[in-house]
């Protein structure tokens, strides 16, 4: 990450370094949190103990319009500036949401975004911003880090751009993506670190109540089925299995990712989990199936397929071994419930 320090003035009138200044693009029903998290990491960086002032850090909300900018929750906020020269800005911040809005941004923010990586801005996608990056092209080349509740989903939208939901957040190049929650206060306090030092990183996290910061290579906190692993690489391997129940991956290839022999992740798995690897890995995908078959209407050869079943008849013999009924019987008792 390249330091680029432009001088402004604080609120005394005096000339004071700027060490790192972020734009945000907002996106319609973005999230919140992320906003607020990254912002307030800023703040406290940028003066000593609570005193805010803009001494080291600055910050703008950027937009084509002066209208607010309505997040999921509902709270709106307001554009502080126009969309300046993006050479202003260490970095433009693009903060996702929901994923089922239509045109998140407006084509002044895409081609603003365009505008900043041609002229060798830094790029950082926050929650669901990683969709508006690949969307816009300027993520090809890179991997994205995504949360693993949208991974499926951002694999089906670009296959072709690699996708990690293992790490918390990732710098590739001069785009950083970021999974979202409360790892978006990492990422800000990882580019105060650099930019502005580590007794302002310090006095963020302090006042946060943040003890630790995170490292990119921190695992994202899932645990599906409530399987809470002890063993780094067993979590790793859970992660693995959960993100490819379609496209499913041999347990020799999921050792192989996780740097261990097949024989050794088994015996991790039965020391941590009291389990085979691939009985986990059927756990796991019978889970996906179930709800599923509660959740959607999807038919039921679709729901075998997508869980790695190449039939219906097998589908069903293991869907009825793990839930004692089969998948037509639990769907039609749900409805009748429901009813």
């Amino acid at each position: 990450m390249a330091v680029d320090v432009r001088t402004s003035k604080d609120v005394s009138g005096a000339a004071s370094p700027k060490a790192l200044r972020v734009g945000f693009i907002l996106s319609k029903s973005f999230t919140l949190s992320a906003f607020a998290l990254f912002v307030d990491t800023l703040r406290l960086a940028s003066d000593s103990e609570d005193r805010s002032r803009r001494v080291h850090c600055d910050w703008d909300v950027l937009s084509s319009t002066r209208n607010f900018i309505s997040s999921s929750s509902g709270i709106q906020v307001a554009p502080t500036a126009p969309f300046a020269d993006p050479s202003c800005f260490d970095y433009i911040a693009v903060v996702g949401g929901l994923l089922k809005v239509d045109e998140p941004i407006d084509s002044y923010a895409l081609a603003y975004l365009r505008k900043a990586a041609n002229a060798g801005v830094g790029l950082i996608g926050l929650c669901t911003g990683s969709f508006i990056l690949a969307e816009a092209g300027l993520l090809k080349g890179h991997t994205a880090c995504v949360s693993w509740l949208h991974h499926r989903e951002f694999r089906g939208r670009f296959p072709d751009i690699e996708a990690t939901s293992e790490q918390i957040f990732r710098f590739d190049g001069k785009v950083a993506t970021c999974a979202g929650g409360s790892s978006v206060a990492d990422l800000a306090a990882t580019l105060v670190r650099h930019h502005v030092g580590e007794a302002a990183e310090r006095n963020a996290l302090e006042i946060l109540q943040i003890r630790h910061r995170r490292d990119a290579t921190d695992l994202q906190p899932r645990n599906p089925l409530g399987l809470e692993a002890r063993d780094r690489r067993v979590h790793l391997a859970i992660m693995m299995m959960e993100q490819h129940t379609e496209d499913l991956l041999s347990i020799d290839s999921i050792a192989t990712m996780t740097n261990v022999s097949r024989r050794q992740l088994e015996r991790l798995f039965e020391s941590d989990m009291g389990a085979s690897p691939s009985a986990i890995y059927m756990k796991i995908r019978m889970a996906a199936a179930l709800n599923m078959v509660v959740r959607t209407n999807k038919p039921l050869i679709e729901i075998a397929l997508e869980t790695g079943f190449e039939s219906l008849s097998h589908f069903t013999r293991r869907f009825r071994a793990a839930f004692g009924d089969t998948p037509s019987q639990i769907r039609r008792d749900g409805r009748r419930q429901a009813g």
